[in-house]
């Protein structure tokens, strides 16, 4: 493992590594049963397309860190209806089932999980269990300093790869997610505020392509990304 690997890795705190162990729910889009049931949370997954997701066969991404002049990157390849995960970095091609995963198999499984959330964040405020929620009008925006409408979220302090964090997603009227923070352990400080820019339309998925800290010297981006969807019979 090259050394820059385990620094962008341990650097990025895992900021999403929330171990949904019940995965399958991944791979539908989760009925709403009633208006009672749209929350803020709906209504952010379904402005980034989450209706569409149950039609999802496939999806293919790379997850790509600058930071200063180092470069770091990793591809990816998610079947979720039927859990196959497929890693293709520089050294390493390794794929697994996330239905049948041992202790060899955790570290990949951990950079899947963080990689996804950074990808699709907005669906996985429907997928996560454990979480409590609240919101906020008129919030100011840790980068911009606009004022926006603000979610927090906070997991709970049992399960997952990193217990007890907390994220702050700052959203506009058309509820996109403009900026948003990571608050490892639920501190009051945020531990990494980066920006969601360049949301582009794959097969009516949205994907922020783009987040930058506020100096621009981290820039943590998506390319390669396609997405498959079932062919009606």
């Amino acid at each position: 493992m090259k050394i820059f690997y385990a620094a962008v890795f341990i650097s990025l705190a895992l900021l999403s590594c929330k171990n949904n162990e019940n995965s399958s729910k991944e791979s539908t889009s989760q009925e709403i049963d009633s208006i009672e049931n749209i929350d803020i949370r709906h209504l952010i997954a379904n402005a980034n397309g989450f209706q569409n997701w149950k039609d999802v066969s496939e999806i293919a991404f790379t997850f790509n860190v600058d930071r200063g002049e180092n470069h770091f990157d990793r591809a990816w390849v998610w079947k979720p209806k039927i859990g196959d995960v497929t890693m293709i970095s520089s050294k390493d091609t390794i794929s697994y089932n996330r239905s049948k995963m041992d202790s060899l198999i955790m570290k990949t499984d951990a950079a899947f999980i963080n990689d996804k959330y950074w990808l699709l964040a907005p669906f996985q405020l429907i997928w996560d269990e454990g979480i409590t929620f609240s919101e906020k009008e008129n919030a100011v925006a840790p980068i911009s300093k606009d004022t926006l409408n603000q979610l927090t979220i906070v997991y709970g302090n049992e399960g997952g790869y990193t217990p007890g964090d907390a994220y702050d997603f700052f959203y506009d009227k058309n509820y996109k997610i403009k900026e948003w923070n990571y608050r490892q352990g639920n501190t009051p400080k945020p531990s990494m505020s980066t920006t969601w820019e360049d949301y582009v339309d794959f097969s009516g998925i949205e994907i922020a392509k783009m987040h930058k800290d506020s100096t621009g010297g981290f820039k943590l981006y998506f390319s390669n990304i396609s997405v498959k969807k079932e062919t009606a019979n």
